[in-house]
């Protein structure tokens, strides 16, 4: 008993866990899980970085440096300015800072052009993530259309073992020859095959979605089967309206849009290339040398002089001279540099005036690229409108070949129901059957086909106008 219930546990939870997809599940997991989307998502952030950069390059630079530096022999000193021939050790130390404050508006420009490119970026992004939603919804229709061809397939396999069975009858009851049976049976084996041929193009359009998702292929995957008819998918009933909303909000029009608006504003930069460059810069300077000395300590003696003086007798008397005696030590390294301390403040106005032609070569490189993001953004809008009056068109074709087929297969299912009623009491051959037979595959086939060309024509149009993507 404790087996059963543990048997009954483990099967609920296996069947539960056997989800069944449908269209809008797959397409969310693909966004999500797409390895390209998450490439295209890592290009935009390093866009984002630049743009980032380009704002805080208005701020002002700040520097610092230091240096040691070890001389031997004679040398200057340059915080003594004395000549000294003895190993020497100096430090220098400084912190500047300087801040653009006229360039022709380039750096305003360039924050303008990165945000343009960053919005670029993005639509791509977009456009790659509606790319993914129309391969998926493709191929989840493909595997839709491979079921109920599948299912066609194995309808006729039925009727075709029923009408075996009243066949063999009759050739045993010698009222029909025995290679009807036999043809009969020849029919059984192609429609098996078809059966084969069907289940491995179902099976290949299933591994193609698996693969698409990116899903495990060895795992079991089953979609969820919409009863869609062709009367519930309306198509838009102008091309035109289609066009002027999918020109104003589709990612890939949007995209060459800004890229034009973004090569305008290279051209700004350009010729900002032109106009004088005012610059502020600040810094402070200090250092340190072991040469440089302060007293230490001093003390005073008396020292015989080289002469004598005479008293009011005549008497020579020795002469002395005050001598001080001086002890050095190396300077602190606070107050060095407290001493060495020195600040300044520099505006610049560089003018350009000739610099090999450059800025005007890049003036003119910048003007052609202006024109070709023109011509892009033309050759984007034009592609679209082909591409949504292709769509049009395969979509009321697929249509007019669904009404026509309809009707084909309708009259063809006619012909068959008569063809074997007659074939049942011998009055035509098996060869007949089995042409009235094809034809109703066929038209089913056909039927099929053209169902569903139609589903996805209209909604790639559907999708161009805004609308998400449902069965």
């Amino acid at each position: 008993m404790r087996f059963l219930t543990i048997s009954l546990i483990f099967l609920t939870t296996w069947v539960s866990a056997q989800e069944q997809w449908d269209l809008e599940n797959c397409i969310n997991y693909a966004l999500q899980n797409n390895i390209q989307i998450k490439q295209q998502e890592l290009n935009t952030i390093i866009q984002k970085n630049q743009l980032r950069q380009s704002k805080i390059d208005l701020a002002p630079n700040l520097n610092g440096s230091l240096s040691r530096n070890y001389s031997y022999g004679r040398s200057v000193d340059p915080y003594t300015n004395q000549f000294n021939e003895e190993k020497n050790l100096n430090d220098n130390y400084s912190i500047n800072s300087q801040v653009t404050l006229f360039r022709g508006f380039q750096k305003i420009n360039t924050i303008k052009k990165n945000r343009l490119n960053l919005k670029a970026n993005l639509a791509d992004l977009e456009k790659f993530k509606n790319d993914i939603s129309l391969n998926i919804s493709s191929a989840y229709l493909n595997v839709l259309f491979n079921q109920e061809l599948l299912e066609t397939a194995q309808n006729q396999l039925i009727i075709t073992n029923e009408q075996e069975d009243r066949t063999r009858k009759l050739v045993d009851a010698g009222s029909l020859a025995r290679g009807d049976l036999l043809e009969i049976q020849a029919q059984k084996s192609n429609e098996e095959l078809q059966i084969v041929n069907s289940e491995n193009q179902l099976a290949i359009s299933i591994l193609n979605l698996k693969q698409m998702l990116e899903l495990d292929t060895l795992n079991d995957f089953e979609i969820v089967r919409p009863n869609v008819t062709i009367d519930q998918v309306e198509m838009p009933l102008n091309i035109d309206e289609v066009f002027e909303y999918a020109s104003q909000n589709l990612p890939q029009v949007m995209s060459a849009q800004y890229r034009l608006e973004s090569n305008q504003k290279e051209l700004s930069i350009a010729k900002g290339g032109r106009s004088p460059q005012l610059t502020f810069g600040t810094g402070l300077n200090s250092g340190y040398s072991d040469a440089r000395k302060e007293v230490d300590n001093y003390t005073m003696s008396y020292q015989p002089n080289m002469g004598y003086a005479e008293d009011a007798s005549g008497n020579q008397l020795p002469t002395y001279v005050l001598s001080p005696n001086y002890s050095y030590k190396t300077k602190s390294f606070s107050d060095q540099l407290n001493d060495n301390m020195n600040a300044y403040a520099v505006i610049t106005l560089n003018i350009p005036i000739l610099n090999g032609w450059q800025i005007n070569t890049n003036i003119s490189n910048s003007k052609i690229n202006v024109l070709n993001a023109r011509y892009s953004l033309d050759l984007e809008k034009k592609n679209l409108y082909k591409e949504i009056q292709q769509k049009y068109l395969d979509a009321l074709s697929a249509k007019k070949k669904y009404k026509a087929t309809e009707s084909s297969l309708q009259s063809a299912q006619e012909f068959f129901a008569y063809t074997q009623k007659k074939f049942d009491v011998g009055m035509i051959n098996t060869l007949d059957y089995n042409l009235a037979k094809n034809k109703v595959t066929k038209s089913q086939s056909d039927l099929l086909q053209a169902k569903y060309e139609y589903i996805f024509a209209v909604k790639i149009l559907d999708f161009y106008q805004g609308k998400a993507i449902k069965l």
